[in-house]
């Protein structure tokens, strides 16, 4: 399969505009079949904007977006919607429903759009709850009785419900801390081996970078400056990009991503 045959979403001339303020401006970017791809850059520079674009949470004002190689653009509502269920999300704080335990908020998107009955929703979130890594005893607390890293994975099981092609992933590993950031960054490679899904992320962390990402896409001056391997991001002349993988932080993700390979 070569790169075009491989493009799962070609973006090509996105705008976003909040009524002054420019956000992406004729941006362009693609994302390739089974790649983990992760997009960087300052703050204020689109990056949960451009997520939110591609599933259909934002209407751009200009520019088109193609998925499984059909425009949004021209999509029936009946065929977007079938489209967006083939993407799974999970948001930043996870955004479980409070009021309801991990077992429904995992079984909620298989009762309302998989129309499946209840024992048999909750019988499928099982096997997604324990595919994520939470134990058996988790399905029935609330998400104010898990820690950090429990939300996440519960938030995952529910981003997977639907047996998403494509996973997208907000901040996934913030506010964890580094041994719960690191095997989450693990679950996230594994699920991809195993899935065969294509997962887009939104991050900071840059150990997340080194350790499972196939290409990083950086924005700044409201477009996709550079998208290729990390190697080659790294390599660029961009002030922002040289501060940010060549300071401190950037040095230690970079080496610590080494030691991880030579004892592998």
């Amino acid at each position: 399969m070569n790169d075009a045959e491989s493009v799962i979403i070609r973006i090509r001339g996105l705008t976003n505009r909040f009524g002054n303020q420019t956000v992406h401006e004729n941006l362009d970017l693609d994302i390739h079949q089974r790649d983990i791809i992760a997009v960087v850059g300052g703050s204020g520079s689109g990056k949960s904007v451009l997520l939110r674009s591609i599933v259909g949470l934002h209407t751009p004002d200009a520019g088109n977006i193609q998925i499984f190689g059909e425009s949004l653009n021209d999509m029936s509502q009946h065929h977007r919607t079938e489209t967006e269920q083939r993407l799974g999300i999970l948001f930043q704080r996870g955004a479980l429903f409070t009021s309801l335990t991990v077992l429904e908020n995992a079984a909620l998107p298989l009762i309302e759009h998989a129309k499946l009955s209840r024992p048999d929703a909750e019988h499928l979130a099982k096997i997604k709850l324990a595919l994520v890594g939470l134990p058996a005893d988790a399905s029935d607390k609330y998400p104010d009785a898990l820690s950090g890293g429990m939300i996440k994975r519960a938030a995952l099981a529910r981003a997977l419900a639907l047996d998403p092609e494509v996973l997208f992933l907000d901040e996934p590993t913030a506010g964890l801390d580094p041994i719960a950031a690191a095997a989450f960054d693990q679950l996230i490679l594994t699920l991809r081996d195993a899935l065969g899904l294509t997962v887009f992320l939104v991050t900071h962390d840059l150990d997340t970078l080194y350790s499972i990402c196939d290409r990083v896409a950086v924005l700044a001056n409201h477009q996709v400056i550079i998208a290729d391997t990390l190697p080659n991001v790294a390599q660029s002349n961009d002030p922002w990009i040289k501060e940010y993988f060549h300071g401190p932080r950037g040095r230690a993700a970079q080496l610590a991503a080494e030691r991880h390979s030579e004892a592998c």
